[in-house]
């Protein structure tokens, strides 16, 4: 049996991301518990660490194994790479290997971009369609590299962005990205923490390990998105934000298991005593806000993600089907 190799650029060309939230909503519906999800796995290795990310599903099953050198970067080299091989669920065939770097920079901004738009649907099971879409009078987002941008994608493809304002550590970097954006035809602007006292919603993609912000700044209105760090030990917004939010995560046993930015806000016995919305209740309509709070969502990447954007990937690839 031939097995497709799917690289980049093959990946890339089917970042079609409202179709991916549509799959992983789907799934969420249908089929995927986040709490049974298994913890990924890491291991040393000389320069970073392997991640190997391991999940199962009726139809298909998969595992990702990708590096994590975090001295690459400054050497021109990425920080992350790595494979995915998905496999028959029955027969434990495999069936495609694709790039896992570059499946990571789809699953994520798309389970993000879920998140924002069921917290901000206007009914309370969520359900929206292309005529309802949310609107984001002002997107802020910390983080200049590859999520950021991507992250971008995926909320405007979900939403209705009226501005993008850009926050990076590196200016000419927050530069180069808002002029890209602003020459695909989106309002983009380069902004400072200033900004957060204007956003609409928040996206936090970076690997800082300490808060990027002020949270006393951050409106009542105002959705969060915290998905750039992960482990107890990093944190892009403080404990004080944390506790006044009404918060959603992926699952609440990854959250607890990675989440700086929750722990040490709270300990885990009071989290658990909170009951942390999951994305498959958000999806369902259960979570509800409280007047005057913010709604915080932060994500730490669950392996599910990665098994059901490889699935619709590989079924598009088998019908051909490629974005322009």
């Amino acid at each position: 049996m031939s097995m497709a190799y799917l690289d980049r650029v093959a990946l890339a060309s089917r970042a079609d991301y409202a179709a991916l939230v549509s799959a992983l909503e789907r799934a969420l519906v249908s089929q995927v518990d986040p709490e049974t999800d298994g913890p990924r796995i890491f291991s040393p290795v000389p320069g970073g660490e392997f991640l190997i990310m391991p999940s199962s599903g009726t139809r298909y099953s998969g595992a990702k194994l990708v590096t994590i050198a975090p001295g690459n970067p400054s050497n021109g080299l990425p920080k992350i790479q790595g494979t995915y091989v998905l496999f028959d669920s029955e027969t434990l065939a495999p069936v495609a290997v694709m790039d896992g770097a570059e499946l990571t920079l789809l699953r994520t901004p798309a389970t993000t971009a879920l998140a924002v738009k069921n917290i901000l649907a206007p009914d309370p099971a969520g359900h929206l369609t292309s005529k309802d879409l949310p609107d984001i009078p002002v997107l802020l987002v910390f983080g200049t590299g590859p999520q950021a941008s991507r992250h971008i994608d995926a909320i405007h493809a979900i939403t209705n962005v009226g501005e993008v304002v850009i926050v990076g550590r590196n200016a000419e970097r927050a530069r180069a990205l808002a002029l890209d954006w602003s020459a695909r035809g989106l309002k983009t602007r380069v902004g400072n923490e200033t900004d957060v006292f204007l956003a609409d919603v928040i996206l936090c993609v970076t690997s800082s390990r300490t808060p990027l912000f002020d949270g006393d700044l951050v409106r009542s209105k105002t959705v969060i998105a915290a998905v750039g760090s992960h482990g107890l030990d990093a944190r892009e917004i403080d404990p004080a934000l944390a506790r006044r939010a009404d918060i959603v995560v992926e699952g609440r046993a990854s959250a607890m298991r990675e989440a700086g930015n929750l722990i040490p806000a709270r300990s885990r016995e009071e989290w658990e005593e909170e009951k942390l919305t999951n994305l498959a209740e958000l999806v369902r309509g259960e979570f509800m806000r409280r007047p005057g709070a913010p709604a915080l969502f932060t994500g730490v990447g669950m392996a599910w993600e990665d098994l059901v954007v490889a699935a619709h990937i590989h079924e598009q690839h088998l019908s051909g089907k490629v974005q322009s």
